[in-house]
């Protein structure tokens, strides 16, 4: 037992620069509230402060004892005491500034926004303070590309690899490729990358009429795919074309692998795009169930013409499917095709390296390959075929790991539906909600739909969406393997 604390303590040392480089988030809403004059600066002032605390008590207790590199295993436990510590410290503002709100809720709320998750257990957003709002959507945007991604930049100065932590962060089942020679300058150049685009949104939304503060709000929730939105109305708020447009455009930024942006601008080509997968088929699917939505809707007689079909239906499937979570109308409403359609979508359509959720169109296509390869040989036993994922040949033991996700994933799904339903929770909103969270969607269908949020689940409902989506947010393996006797094993 002595051993495995030892073995801990390099872990907890990470974890202190983590909680560390997270402290200064809290400067960024601090700066807001002091600017507008809005009244909430001393909540994100005892946040920081905190953190900071926390981090340092930490930093010392674990300095220089049984200092080591970090092995694969303890990459896959700090990364899951990262997403389940920091969004502890992260509630602290929002148990302080809004009145009656319970600890789960708070959690949920942290957990929902640093997983992208957008779903939320809050009403009245319109009234809350504009420092609050800023504070919920940057949660989004840092768990985007992942707090620990940011910290593996600084780790080699401390003297400790990130090689090992990347992979375990890194969505997606082709975790080994390196853009750059050193994995810090990886992380930076995606980090830059990310930076960059989402000045860009927030600037494009403030021309297409948003203010700045709904631009700022909007532009890190999209960015992050998280769905959060500083009115209850979400994008009905604004019934703007040219803001949905805006918004679509980056969203579909957002969908695709970062490594892509980085590559494109490092070369200066559009290059890059043409030649991945994955991007040719998330701009397929997302292209062709728009279309086919606003038929669909135009058929059933929900909108008056084809132009307003594909306006409503091209903003909240590109938004569902990318695990955004905006909604313009409550798509709940039309024809149950659709929305169901919708959600099945977000469970594969968006890239791995992306900040979308799901189980990635990567994985789709290696099954889908897998399932044909399968039937192949059925026919010709002896026949040696390879799968390919354009030039690149998929290796048996990627296959394999595909496949064990795939069955995690489903079993996930069972298990946490199974969980609602004996709580008491209609078939529905069951469901729905599972697949949403799991997904790092948002909304689902039914109690949880469009038009409402998660408000009125149980506490022992909203910490199983909150566990479900954590376990999305991570591809379940860096948190299952926590509960096997091998990872405790010498």
């Amino acid at each position: 037992m002595k051993q495995k604390v030892h073995r801990v303590f390099p872990v907890l040392h990470v974890l202190s620069v983590a909680i560390l480089l997270f402290s200064p988030a809290f400067l960024v809403p601090f700066t807001f509230s002091v600017a507008l004059a809005d009244g909430f600066h001393a909540v994100f002032a005892v946040g920081f402060l905190a953190a900071a605390l926390t981090g340092l008590f930490l930093y010392f207790l674990t300095r220089g004892r049984y200092r080591r590199e970090l092995q694969p295993r303890d990459g896959f436990l700090l990364v899951t005491l990262v997403w389940t510590t920091v969004p502890t410290l992260a509630t602290i503002p929002l148990l302080l500034a809004i009145p009656g709100m319970s600890f789960t809720d708070a959690y949920f709320e942290a957990v929902s926004g640093l997983t992208t998750s957008g779903a939320t257990v809050l009403t009245g957003l319109d009234g809350l303070a504009p420092s609050i709002n800023i504070w919920r959507t940057l949660m989004v945007w840092l768990g985007g590309m992942g707090i620990i991604v940011l910290a593996v930049a600084i780790l080699p100065m401390l003297g400790i690899g990130g090689s090992q932590l990347f992979k375990a962060e890194s969505p997606g089942c082709m975790k080994d490729t390196k853009l750059t020679p050193r994995i810090e300058e990886t992380a930076k150049g995606l980090w830059g990358v990310y930076a960059a685009v989402t000045l860009t949104c927030i600037a494009s939304l403030h021309l297409a009429g948003m203010t700045w503060v709904d631009a700022v709000v909007h532009g890190f929730s999209t960015m992050g795919l998280g769905g959060f939105s500083s009115h209850d109305a979400s994008f009905a708020y604004f019934n703007s074309a040219t803001i949905e447009a805006v918004t679509t455009f980056f969203m579909l930024a957002a969908s695709l692998n970062f490594a892509i942006h980085f590559l494109a601008l490092r070369r200066r080509s559009l290059g890059p795009y043409a030649e991945d997968t994955e991007a040719r088929w998330v701009l397929v699917w997302l292209g062709a169930s728009c279309a086919g939505i606003a038929v669909f809707l135009l058929a059933k007689g929900t909108y008056p013409d084809f132009w307003t079909a594909l306006r409503y239906a091209s903003f909240n499937v590109v938004s569902i499917a990318s695990t955004t979570g905006f909604a313009s109308v409550d798509f709940a409403q039309w024809p149950v095709f659709a929305p169901v359609w919708m959600i099945f979508l977000s469970s594969f359509v968006t890239s791995s390296g992306s900040t979308g959720g799901g189980i990635k169109i990567v994985r789709a296509l290696v099954l889908l390959k897998q399932s044909f390869r399968e039937l192949t040989r059925i026919i010709h036993p002896s026949a040696v075929q390879r799968i390919k994922l354009g030039t690149q040949v998929i290796e048996n033991n990627v296959i394999f790991a595909v496949l064990a996700f795939m069955l995690m994933y489903g079993g996930t799904i069972i298990t946490m539906t199974m969980l609602l339903l004996a709580s008491g929770l209609d078939n529905i909103t069951a469901v729905t909600a599972v697949i949403a969270c799991i997904n790092n969607m948002g909304p689902g269908l039914g109690q949880v739909g469009p038009s409402s949020n998660y408000q009125g689940l149980t506490d022992f409902q909203t910490w199983v969406c909150t566990a479900t989506m954590l376990l999305g947010r991570l591809e379940m393996f860096p948190i299952l393997v926590l509960f096997t006797p091998a990872f405790w094993r010498k």
